[in-house]
């Protein structure tokens, strides 16, 4: 048995809370805490705020049924950047991209370029509850007046530019331009960077990356990204140009490795593949990751605070601290671990990750969301035989499976299950049933950003 030495157990999210009786339940379409309510049922209190309610107006692909596919190019983002003086130019950036921890990575690069002694930003998406989640400087989230102040002056200029595509500027683009105009202005001396989606269309595709990541491929967004795992690998790859270099964590010889290699190869990129290791905590995966990404910047003269080449030593220890990424809180003394996996691969890391700690005991109680473009049946049968019980929820408008549906899938495979449309409601029901084990909450981070923010308002 490999065994982590900080093992995620000893960074409890704690909030020790105690429990009380839920709220009413809601109908199936209750909005994730944190999603951009409509105007009308958001209280518009400040700056931020108000600014948030103009964006409204905006196409919205995280909200929006992708199925039928998304746009085709990158120009609204190309013009938008235009418009701004391009200051993503001004930016050291590792991007990172993968169907598994790509956030998580990102995180990692960041907390070990602060603990180098640098000045590191991060750019991570979607957020759990609430905006200011995505973008972190020095370490702490951004400012609301921060990010107001650049989210206003990347709408003024979608509005102002002569360029016809920055009408087409959606509200992706605009805070992904925002960010960089915010990382730019404080001077960052690194900043990470999360693909929101895919990589060669992403919004956050403008940037000159010293470093690329790549960390794996799994079949997902199929109707955006392609129906295999080498199409996807495809799109992912789009993130690399000639002057960058690549940590990939797949190997060359597997199909979707091959397909980056020789993207790489043709581009004349240096390519360092780093697949897991038999048995390889999650953690450590995503350090090594982080830790060549370092190293790759050293190589290219990016010193730490005294001047020596940045080195993998840095993410030694460190851990992500993203909301909803194996995330651990204790009610009433009962472990409760919120993470957003939403493939098969995903919740296998997950599963495997959690297994390993003895701070978890017996098998968990499950609440569990996803969307509708997920494969339900491979995430219910990873479940069978892990989980206890399996309380079916739903969070979101539109784009999540109904607790219903999803319970009917869950049962078909062997598990004990139960429909809890309210996550809240949901949350109880699992906290009553695992008497002596303990809880993971999983399947979509719109539904732990519901879950999130209940454990947070309970009595301690």
């Amino acid at each position: 048995m490999v065994t982590d030495p900080d093992p995620i157990r000893m960074r409890w999210a704690v909030a020790a809370v105690g429990c009380r009786a839920c709220a009413p339940a809601q109908p199936e379409n209750l909005a994730p805490p944190g999603a951009r309510d409509p105007p009308a049922l958001r209280p518009v209190t400040d700056r931020l705020d108000r600014i948030l309610a103009r964006l409204e107006r905006l196409i919205d692909w995280e909200r929006r049924d992708r199925s039928a596919g998304m746009r085709v190019d990158r120009g609204p983002m190309l013009a938008l950047m235009a418009a701004l003086g391009e200051p993503q130019r001004a930016l050291t950036t590792v991007h990172v991209t993968g169907s598994k921890g790509k956030g998580s990575v990102a995180a990692l690069v960041e907390q070990g370029a602060l603990a180098a002694g640098l000045s590191a930003g991060l750019y991570t998406s979607p957020h759990v509850e609430t905006i200011e989640e995505r973008l972190r400087l020095r370490g702490v989230p951004v400012e609301r007046d921060r990010l107001a102040a650049a989210l206003e002056r990347a709408h003024a200029a979608r509005a102002a530019s002569l360029d016809p595509r920055a009408e087409r500027a959606s509200w992706f683009d605009v805070l992904t331009a925002a960010a960089f105009l915010a990382l730019r202005d404080a001077h960052v001396d690194l900043a990470a960077i999360e693909v929101g989606l895919g990589g060669r269309l992403d919004s956050t595709n403008v940037l000159r990356p010293g470093v690329c990541v790549i960390t794996t491929i799994e079949l997902e967004h199929t109707a955006v990204l392609g129906p295999t795992r080498e199409r996807i690998a495809a799109e992912k790859a789009g993130i690399l140009w000639p002057g960058c270099e690549l940590i990939c964590g797949l190997d060359p010889h597997d199909p979707a490795g091959a397909v980056i290699a020789a993207r790489a190869r043709s581009l004349g990129v240096p390519a360092r593949h780093l697949p897991p290791e038999p048995g390889e905590p999650l953690l450590h995966q995503n350090r090594r990751l982080a830790g060549a990404a370092l190293e790759a910047l050293g190589r290219r003269g990016r010193g730490d605070a005294r001047g020596a080449p940045l080195s993998a030593a840095w993410v030694e220890g460190a851990f992500p601290n993203l909301p909803g990424r194996l995330e651990r809180f204790s009610v009433g003394g009962l472990p409760v671990v919120l993470d957003g996996a939403h493939t098969p691969g995903s919740l296998a890391a997950v599963l495997a990750e959690l297994g390993r700690d003895p701070g978890l005991p017996g098998r968990p109680c499950v609440v569990f969301g996803a969307g509708r473009d997920k494969d339900h049946r491979a995430l219910f049968s990873l479940l069978r035989g892990t989980a206890e019980r399996v309380f079916c929820s739903s969070v979101g408008q539109g784009l999540a499976s109904p607790s219903t549906e999803l319970a009917s899938k869950a049962a078909e495979v062997g598990l004990d299950t139960e429909t809890v449309s309210d996550p809240r409601v949901a949350i109880q029901r699992a906290l009553a049933a695992a008497s002596g084990r303990w809880v993971l909450v999983t399947g979509s981070l719109h539904l732990v950003g519901a879950v999130r923010r209940h454990l947070r308002t309970l009595d301690p």
